[in-house]
């Protein structure tokens, strides 16, 4: 039996010690429980109404000021203080702003390995599965609990394999094959699962690649994206965490309710389309489309691999469009001082705003006006996901996003990766 597991599976059974099948209900122990300024006031009223006198441990607690940061108004400063007075009184790890990220600063800081139960009141907190953590988004109540018991009942999901082999090309990112992925299964086709991404397309990519992936999963309604663990994980971890690296794989014989295999080359740089994030097309076939606005950034797209990129695209030249750049961490941000990126972006035109989540939200900074268009290398793109509902917002890889700000048009990326 024990040679018949998922990765999901398998993390479960170093839990509990229990085998367990897809549909069985289960009671896990928390490793990292997160909540952001979005979330996490709510959840402090809840826990207060719950009469919950400690946070069961201090240690596995996180709070993140990354929404709205620096603060836009008095109520959101209001809430901010909330955070960081229940932070002095319970003594919990609070991220304040400036800090970037929650899902960027999470890894970073050592909060995620591999073999851990991470629940965030935010629902890309999947993104942490590239670290093969069993990592989801809850709800604030849901977290209350969490935080006062260090335990939440979970269903044991159900496994997809999606496996990618073979080389992608030079103008072709993890966020177009991401894209791809869900244009293919679609917004609900994968929920309540958790998403295995294999193949050697996948442990090819830099550990920010992978988390590009996982970060998506929920786009498809997935419970958890997962890959598996291997050298690059143990390296981007090393220094990071304090307990020994655990290797987790899923076994040969696990069984899947569904598999997709993948040819890389045949992947485009893609777009999700106005308003859904699986109205998914190749960038070809929108070619020629006037952008008012391009934002790069966000918990996908805002780590140094991808400002590397646009850096590159962008040295001497001028954006023809306004063009917002948020790194995703304040450690993100010093290394691309460092290494001069920041100062080519500044060049090239564009605006460098606090690590953050930014216009992803439409909380503050760079909201659209009526009718913009507007490329984005964030995650989702309904109606009023910037901040207004008239905005049109198509989703792309960093590298198709720094030639729509070239441009000042959508427009197909050259090869330079």
């Amino acid at each position: 039996m024990t040679n018949e597991m998922t990765i999901i599976e398998k993390i479960i059974f170093e839990k509990i010690g229990k085998i367990t099948s897809p549909g069985d209900i289960v009671v896990l122990p928390i490793d990292t429980a997160m909540a952001h300024d979005g979330t996490a006031p709510l959840m402090i009223k809840s826990f207060e109404e719950m009469n919950a006198k400690k946070v069961w441990d201090s240690s596995k607690a996180v709070f993140v000021i990354d929404h709205v940061a620096p603060s836009s108004n008095e109520g959101t400063s209001r809430l901010h203080k909330m955070m960081r007075d229940f932070a002095k009184k319970h003594g919990i790890k609070l991220y304040d702003i400036g800090e970037g990220i929650c899902h960027q600063i999470l890894p970073e800081k050592g909060h995620v390995f591999p073999g851990a139960i991470v629940v965030g009141a935010d629902s890309h907190t999947c993104t942490h599965g590239a670290f093969t953590a069993f990592a989801t988004g809850i709800g604030s109540t849901e977290m209350a609990a969490v935080f006062a018991s260090g335990k939440l009942w979970f269903k044991v999901p159900e496994s997809i394999r999606i496996n990618v082999n073979g080389k992608l090309k030079g103008n072709v990112m993890s966020k177009d094959l991401i894209l791809y992925i869900i244009g293919e299964i679609k917004a609900d086709g994968a929920t309540y699962k958790a998403v295995e991404f294999t193949g050697n397309t996948i442990k090819e990519m830099s550990m920010e690649s992978r988390m590009v992936m996982t970060n998506m999963v929920v786009e498809m309604g997935g419970k958890t994206g997962l890959i598996e663990t291997d050298e690059k994980t143990k390296v981007f971890l090393e220094g990071r965490v304090n307990i020994p690296f655990k290797e987790i794989k899923a076994d040969k014989n696990a069984k899947y309710s569904d598999e997709m295999e993948i040819e890389a080359e045949r992947i485009e740089p893609m777009v999700s389309c106005p308003h859904s994030v699986d109205n998914v097309k190749p960038v070809s076939e929108v070619e020629g489309i006037e952008v008012d606005q391009v934002f790069i950034g966000s918990c996908t797209n805002g780590r140094l691999e991808d400002l590397r990129i646009v850096a590159k695209v962008l040295r001497n030249k001028k954006v023809k469009t306004r063009t917002i750049v948020m790194p995703a961490s304040r450690e993100v941000l010093l290394n691309a001082i460092k290494e001069g990126i920041i100062e080519e972006l500044i060049r090239a035109g564009c605006v460098v705003g606090v690590p953050g989540c930014g216009p992803c939200v439409g909380s503050h900074h760079g909201i659209p006006s009526p009718g913009d268009v507007v490329v984005s290398t964030t995650n989702r793109n309904f109606k009023g996901r910037m901040g207004i509902a008239d905005a049109y917002i198509y989703l792309a890889s960093p590298l198709t996003a720094a030639y729509a700000a070239l441009n000042g048009k959508i427009t197909i990326p050259e090869v330079i990766l």
